[in-house]
Order: C-alpha cells, then structure tokens, then sequence
C-alpha cells in the first residue's frame, strides 16, 4: 500500500466483486461518485473490488491511519426490499464467526471491530439490499441496486461536506 494513501484523512472504499449481479454495488458507486462529482482533496474514493481484508489489514497495523473510512457493500437480509440503502453500525456487526451471516463477502468484521475499537478511526458503513446475488458468473446490478447508485452517492457527498478537517 501506498504511505501517500495513509495521509488522507478520508478514505471511501467501495468493495463487491461487478462479475457477480448486485455485488459489484461497492465499485459501481466509486465509478459514478468519479464520473459526475468532485471530490476535495482530502478524500480518496477507491475501488477496492473483492481485496479490502489485505487494506484494513495494512491499515491496522500501520502507524498512520486515516480519520474516517466509508464502506460500500452489499447485504443480503430477507426483511429487506431489493435497492434498500441503509447505514450499518460497526457495533452492528457481529465479531467472530463470520460465516453463515447476511453480509455475504462482507470485510472482514473483526478487521473493522479491531480498526475502529482499536485505533479510533471512524467507520461508517453504507450498504444496498440486494436483489439478486449469483452463483455463477453473471455481470450487471439489478434495476433496485442501480437507482440506488446516484442516492449512495448524494450520501457521501452530504457525510463529507460535514467532515471538519
């Protein structure tokens, strides 16, 4: 990892595999957050794809952390509606065993527990219910997941303009 990346204060990770329906929610808003707005400097948004264990990984154990880390993601949960954007707290997510949960490739919990419990870098969590997640290779969001893109996006815009740097 870059030591350059490590001085950004604000750090927006967008994770989801795209080749897996709406999993590829997390770089799909990365791309539209690049393409229709601007973002200041002190923000990097990051397509992280299916690699954020090895980043929060380095991020733990390096001396310098940033001061805020938004995540994107996918979630699975029956109670919810296909395209659902909601913010889930850290606390919210269970640590240990991290199999058989909703979060379907979900980071790793206990990296993020350790990342925010332990060093004070605030974690905040904005995640799509999704649709359809594949088995198989098939590409492209469902209809629910891409209209909530533009809102993810107004989202992060709003959260970052109440950033005090």
């Amino acid at each position: 990892m870059s030591q350059d990346i490590l001085k950004i204060p604000i750090l927006i990770l967008g994770c989801g595999n795209m080749l897996f329906g709406d999993d590829g929610f997390g770089p799909a808003v990365i791309e539209h957050l690049e393409a229709h707005h601007s973002v200041p400097e002190t923000v990097l948004a990051r397509d992280m794809g299916t690699s954020i264990k090895d980043f929060l990984f380095d991020l733990i154990i390096s001396p310098v952390k940033p001061k805020r880390i938004f995540i994107l993601d996918t979630i699975c949960q029956s109670h919810r509606k296909a395209g659902e954007l909601f913010e889930i707290n850290l606390d919210q997510l269970p640590e240990g065993k991290t199999s058989d949960r909703p979060f379907h490739q979900f980071p790793s919990i206990n990296q993020l527990h350790e990342l925010g419990s332990l060093t004070g870098v605030d974690i905040r969590i904005l995640v799509v219910q999704a649709k359809e997640i594949p088995d198989i290779v098939r590409p492209g969001l469902s209809s629910e997941v891409k209209e909530a893109i533009p809102k993810a996006c107004d989202w992060l815009i709003k959260e970052i303009g109440t950033e005090i740097i």
